[in-house]
This record gives structure tokens, sequence and C-alpha cells, in this order.
């Protein structure tokens, strides 16, 4: 099977072309984006499940991928099909399943990859340490070995007719020429896609989008990269990758993965639609779904303040901010990326921090008609609660109303009636 054009995304639920609206002293500048497609290939169900402590269940598997699948994800790398019976059936049910391409990871051993081959993926992705010290005291074997052994493994996938990814693992703590090396060879042996990982999180957008160009006078192959977040840098890497002239970009929901985890799909997919102007394909609105799905499903708790999907992402509490959202969003929120845009909802949290304008939103949403002295007395109540570090619920509000005498649409109601 060859590889399908790069843009071809296969669904119908593409956006209408638009040029991002950026504000005039920011980046109104940029006429033109520096990355012209990206594509996304999630490793959620693979990379994502190796965190500590998690593992899905075959129904929660089926279910992650179904979502990718119906939001147009690129790629689905569904799982390490050699590792058991069980993994080999999820992977081989998730390929059948899905119109999504669904890919197999393998080590450059025969059987990882005959099960891949067996378990009908349209990508196999095998991957050999290259680093001295992977190769040294984890993988021991010898640069040579390595070469030979990734150079007949993408041999026996090109010649079973099915596409092939081939990882340098911890390219970037790998000697620059023998990554050359080993990517020329594996280059020679027909391979598909190159995946540059930085597989110890230790790159800087600046360096890793170098690394990347040095890579391109190496192989004809697509580029991939997968960026690790042990310094908080995964995105970033990512979209550098990006610029530097990757085509696709291996992520996981909520960034989940090993260690302190992945470039998250969430991020990437935003980053690249709203910053970057440019179409993925995805339909982003699902994005808060599945998450949730993601996180219930792997037991790992999405932080409040985790970007895109994290519920303080469009949450407003402090008083100047809430008053200026609530005037025009624009004003304290990006203005290019919007709650609706993900099937998320703006929130205005009530505490410490409060001002009146808030409560005179929330008050009057919940049918109170109050004056300004009332907005003001509650409000006070409000902040006073909050500092005690209470959460301020929409009961606590009614009763703070009760108290200070505001006034109900329902109380009118009655009275009009009467």
């Amino acid at each position: 099977m060859g590889i399908r054009c790069l843009n071809d995304t296969r669904r119908t639920l593409r956006r209408a072309p638009r040029r991002v609206e950026f504000f005039q002293g920011t980046l109104a500048h940029i006429t033109e984006s520096e990355i012209d497609g990206v594509r996304i290939f999630d490793t959620t169900l693979r990379d994502g499940e190796q965190s500590p402590r998690t593992s899905f269940s075959y129904e929660e598997k089926r279910d992650i991928a179904a979502t990718l699948d119906e939001m147009g994800t690129h790629v689905i790398e569904a799982g390490f099909p050699v590792n058991s019976d069980a993994e080999f059936e999820a992977v081989s049910d998730i390929a059948a399943a899905t119109d999504t391409d669904v890919c197999g990871l393998a080590r450059v051993v025969d059987k990882d990859v005959e099960a891949a081959l067996d378990a009908g993926v349209e990508l196999v992705h095998v991957f050999v340490s290259t680093s001295d010290v992977q190769l040294a005291d984890s993988m021991h074997a010898s640069k040579e070995e390595a070469v030979e052994r990734a150079v007949a493994c993408v041999e026996r996938v090109k010649e079973a007719g099915v596409d092939v990814m081939f990882s340098p693992m911890d390219a970037t703590r790998t000697d620059v020429e023998f990554l050359g090396e080993i990517l020329s060879a594996v280059d020679d042996a027909g391979v598909d896609w190159v995946n540059i990982p930085d597989t110890c999180g230790v790159a800087t957008p600046t360096r890793f989008a170098s690394l990347i160009r040095e890579v391109r006078e190496h192989t004809d192959a697509h580029i991939d990269v997968h960026a690790h977040d042990d310094f908080g840098l995964a995105t970033a890497n990512a979209m550098a990758g990006f610029e530097a002239g990757a085509a696709q970009a291996q992520v996981s929901v909520n960034g989940i993965g090993e260690r302190a985890g992945n470039a998250a799909y969430e991020e990437v997919v935003m980053s690249a639609e709203s910053l970057y102007d440019v179409d993925t394909g995805i339909d982003t609105k699902r994005i808060t779904e599945l998450s949730r799905l993601v996180e219930e499903a792997s037991d790992i708790s999405t932080p409040a303040n985790k970007p895109v999907v994290g519920r303080n992402a469009f949450s407003h509490e402090s008083g100047i901010h809430a008053a200026g959202v609530i005037e025009n969003t624009d004003t304290f929120e990006p203005g290019v990326m919007t709650p609706e845009m993900v099937g998320a909802q703006r929130e205005f949290v009530l505490g410490k921090h409060t001002g009146a304008h808030s409560v005179r939103k929330r008050l009057e949403e919940a049918g109170f008609t109050p004056d300004d002295d009332e907005v003001r007395a509650v409000t006070r109540k409000v902040k006073d609660f909050g500092a005690e570090k209470e959460r301020v619920t929409d009961d606590v509000l009614t009763r703070f109303a009760g108290e200070v005498g505001v006034d109900h649409e329902d109380d009118e109601n009655e009275e009009v009636r009467a």
C-alpha cells in the first residue's frame, strides 16, 4: 500500500478557510503560516498506556480508538501486538474496525514484526536504540548490529506490502554521524516514514528543529516527530519539528505517557489550528469529550490548569478578568481559541477574587433581580466565604441572595398572580 496524499484526511469535517486574526501588536504582522500541513499520529493506546499504573481494558481501547477515528485522526498506534494475546486481539480488532490507518509497534525482532503484520495494521512502526548509553546498557548490541537489524526489519515489512516507519530510539542523545548512517541505511531499504523521538525529553525547540533539518539531509522518507515532556517542552518541540519540515507528530490525549508524558493531542491540534492556521481535518469540537474519555479510562486526573482541556482553561474568577470577558471574551482569552471550538463551556467561578460583574451575572442567570447595593452585599459574602477556601456553589449563592433579601423573578410572578 502506498502512502496516501499527506493532505488527504478522508473526512468531510473541514472548516471554511480562514486567516487567524491576531491583535495589533502581537502576531498581526505574520501573513503566512510557518507550517504547510499537520498530521496527527495518536499513540494514546500505546505510549499513553505505558504511563505508570495505567492499563486500558479491551472495551476502553475500542472506545478511544472509535472516537479518534470519528474525529479524523490520521494514524492510531493501537498497541504492541507481540506483547500478549489480548494486545494482539485489540490491535487486530481496531485495525479491522476503523477507517483511520492503524499502526502496530515492533522492536527490530522477527517475532515482533510478524505479529504486527499478522494483526493487519496499515503501518508497522519498528524501532531500535541508537544512543551509546541505550545500545550498551539496554539493547546490549553494537552499532553495526542495530543497523543490520533495522534494515532487515524494514525490508521485511516492505516485502509484505505494508508501510513502515523507523524510529532511532533516543535520537536526541545519539551521535549525529551514526544517526545519519542508520537513517541512510533504512532509506535505501525503502522506509516510508522516519520518526525522530526525543525519548528522554531533553530537546529544546531550536535544537530539535536543527536536528530535523539535519535528518532531512539523510532521508527521502516523510518525517514524524515524537516529543516527551520531561521539561514541559513536548508540544513546543513538536511544533518546532513541523516548522523544520516534519509532516507528522506523535501525540497522546492529555499528554499521558512514560514519565512526564508526551506532546498532548489537544495542544498540538489546537496550536496548529489556532496559532498556525493549519486545517488539520480533525473535529476539534470533540476534543474535550475525548479528553474526559481518556481521563476516566487511564485513571490519570487532568490538572485543572491543563491547556485546552483543564477545567480552568476557560474559567474566570478574578474580578478584572471576569468583567472583561463578560463584556468581550477576547479581552482575557486567546481570541483565536474559544471553548466552543473544543467542545467546552466558559465558566465564571465565584470565590475570593470574584468581582461584582460575575456575581450579578450569576444572580441574574439564577433568576434574581438585584440592585447595585444588593450585588455589592452578595459580593462581599462571596469573597469572605471564598477566602475560607469554601466552594461557592449555586446553593450557597442562593442562600446569600436570601440573606441579603434579593428579589427573585418567581417571587415577583407570584405577587402578580396574587
